[in-house]
C-alpha cells in the first residue's frame, strides 16, 4: 500500500499528528492519503488510563506559567506549544462535541470525567478527515528509500505486509506502561536511522522508601528498580493507603537541598506517590541512577513554626492530663491520644514505628521504670520526618518517560529530523517530559499537531 503519509503509534501525539495532516492537506485542497498505524486492538490505550481514567488533557496556563512545569526540553518545544497551545486543544475538542471543565490549577477535563470521550474523540475526528486506522498491526522494520530527490520510506508489519510512503511520522512513546504498547519501538528505530538517544529513565513514578517493600532491587539493566508487585513489609502496610493534604516535602541529594514543593502525598503499594510525591520523583530517580544518596523530608505542620509547633503540642499535652478520661491512662495511651489531636489516626502507627524516640523508659530500679513522652521529639518528628529513598517504581507503573530522541537532532519549528529528510517525530518519543497536571498530554497534542501540519505541508 502506499501512503502520503505514515504515522506509527495511535497514542495521543499520533492520533492528533494524523488528524493534524488530513486537515491541513485538506486546506491546502490536496488529496493525501494518510494511514495512522497501531499495534494493540485500539488506539489511545494510554491515553484511558490517564489522571485514574478522568484525562487531565492539558493546562491552561500561559506559555511563562507552563514552561516552568516542563523538565526537559522546554525552549525546543516552544514552537509547538505556539503553534497549539492549550485554548486551542480544548477548542478543537468542544468543537468536536467534547464539552470540558477547567478545575483547580488550570486543569482542563472532559465535562464527563471519561477518558475514553477524548479517545472516541480523537478517532471520530482522524476517521472524519479521511485517515486510514489500522489497529493490531505491529511494525517490525522500517526502511529508507536511498533513490531519488524525494524521500521514501517502507514500514513493514509483522505479518509481512509493506506500506510505502513519503513523509513518515514517529508518534510511538516511550517506554512506560508496556501493557499499553508503549515498548520503546520507536527509539530503536531513531537508534538505527542515527539519531541520538538522550538516556531514558522513568518519571511521575512511585519512590520507595528504606524498609518499606521486603524485596531489594533484582535488575541489573536498571538499579534501584523495584516493581509494584514486591510485596509491601510490616512498616509499609502501616502507612499504604494513607493520604496527607497540605504537608510540605524536600527532596534531599547527597544531603543538599535539591527541590522542594507543598501539597499532597499518598502512601500506595508501589511507595510515595501523589502530586508532590511526583513532582520530586524525576530528580530523585535520576540522582539514584546516577549512585548519589536520596532523602525525602516530610514537613507534617508546615504552616508553622517549630517553635510555634512545640507550644502547641506542650498545652496540648497538660490539657489531656487534665482530661478525667486521662486519668488511668498510660503515657502511651495518652501519647495517642495526643498524636491524634496532629496528624491522622491512621498515620499514627507507622509514625510511632518510625520514631521511637518520642517514648523514652527511664529505668530508676529493678522493678520500677517510668515511661516519658518526648514532646520535643514529636514536634521535631512533625516538621521533619525523613526517608531514606532506596528505589522507585519503574515502567510498569511511571506516567511518563524522560530521555528519548535528542532535540537537537530535530528541527524545533517542523519537528523534521535534521538527518533524514521527511522523517517527524512527535510527542513521549522525543526528550520532552513535565509534570503531572496536564503538561505532558499538551506536549503530546501539541507535538503531534506540529508534526503533522510540517509532514502535509511539505508535500506538492
Amino acid at each position: 500500500m502506499k501512503y502520503d503519509i505514515i504515522v506509527i503509534g495511535g497514542g495521543a501525539s499520533g492520533l492528533m499528528a494524523a488528524w493534524s495532516a488530513a486537515s491541513t492537506a485538506a486546506r491546502k485542497g490536496l488529496y493525501a492519503r494518510i494511514c495512522l498505524i497501531e499495534k494493540m486492538p485500539r488506539a489511545g490505550r494510554k491515553i484511558m488510563i490517564t489522571g485514574k481514567g478522568r484525562c487531565n488533557f492539558t493546562n491552561l496556563k500561559d506559555w511563562e506559567a507552563f514552561a516552568a512545569h516542563i523538565r526537559s526540553g522546554a525552549q525546543f518545544v516552544r514552537p509547538a506549544w505556539r503553534s497549539f497551545p492549550p485554548q486551542r486543544v480544548i477548542d478543537f475538542f468542544e468543537s468536536a462535541g467534547m464539552p470540558t471543565v477547567v478545575e483547580r490549577g488550570d486543569r482542563a477535563f472532559p465535562a464527563s470525567y471519561r477518558s475514553s470521550d477524548v479517545v472516541d474523540t480523537l478517532v471520530r475526528e482522524c476517521l472524519g478527515a479521511g485517515v486510514k486506522i489500522e489497529t493490531e498491526a505491529e511494525v517490525s522494520a522500517i526502511a529508507r528509500s536511498a533513490s531519488g530527490d524525494a524521500p521514501s520510506f517502507s514500514v513493514e508489519l509483522a505479518d509481512g505486509t509493506v506500506h510505502k510512503c513519503s513523509r513518515l511520522i514517529i508518534a510511538t512513546g516511550g517506554l512506560t506502561y508496556p501493557g499499553t504498547g508503549s515498548t520503546g519501538d520507536g527509539l530503536r528505530w531513531a537508534e538505527a536511522l542515527s539519531h541520538h538517544i538522550t538516556p531514558t529513565f522513568p518519571s511521575l513514578t512511585a519512590l520507595v522508601p528504606e524498609g518499606y517493600k521486603d524485596g531489594a532491587p533484582v535488575n541489573p539493566t536498571m538499579p534501584h528498580h523495584i516493581p509494584r508487585e514486591t510485596p509491601l513489609s510490616e512498616f509499609g502496610q502501616k502507612l499504604c493507603g494513607v493520604s496527607l493534604k497540605n504537608i510540605g516535602a524536600r527532596l534531599l541529594v547527597q544531603d543538599t537541598l535539591a527541590g522542594d514543593e507543598f501539597g499532597d502525598i499518598d502512601f500506595t503499594d508501589g511507595g510515595i506517590e501523589g502530586p508532590v510525591g511526583f513532582q520530586l520523583s524525576r530528580k530523585a530517580v535520576k540522582s539514584l541512577l546516577g549512585g548519589s544518596k536520596v532523602s525525602l523530608e516530610l514537613d507534617l505542620k508546615s504552616g508553622v513554626s517549630l517553635t510555634e509547633l512545640s507550644t502547641r503540642i506542650k498545652e496540648l499535652w497538660e490539657q489531656i492530663g487534665r482530661d478525667p478520661r486521662s486519668a488511668r491512662l498510660r503515657e502511651k495511651e495518652r501519647c495517642r491520644i495526643l498524636l491524634g489531636k496532629l496528624i491522622p489516626w491512621e498515620l499514627i502507627p507507622a509514625f510511632m514505628a518510625a520514631h521511637p524516640e518520642v517514648i523514652t523508659l527511664e529505668r530508676r530500679s529493678r522493678t520500677d521504670t517510668k515511661v516519658w513522652v518526648n514532646l520535643v521529639s514529636i514536634a521535631k518528628a512533625l516538621k521533619c520526618w525523613r526517608f531514606k529513598i532506596t528505589g522507585f517504581v519503574g515502567w510498569e507503573r511511571a506516567v511518563v518517560t524522560a530521555g528519548g530522541v535528542a532535540t537537537d537532532d530535530l528541527v524545533p519549528k517542523t519537528l523534521e529530523s535534521r538527518k533524514i529528510s521527511g522523517l517527524y517525530f512527535c510527542g513521549e518519543t522525543v526528550d520532552i517530559d513535565a509534570d503531572t497536571g496536564g503538561y505532558n498530554l499538551q506536549l503530546a497534542f501539541c507535538t503531534g499537531y506540529l508534526a503533522g501540519q510540517s509532514a502535509a505541508a511539505s508535500i506538492s
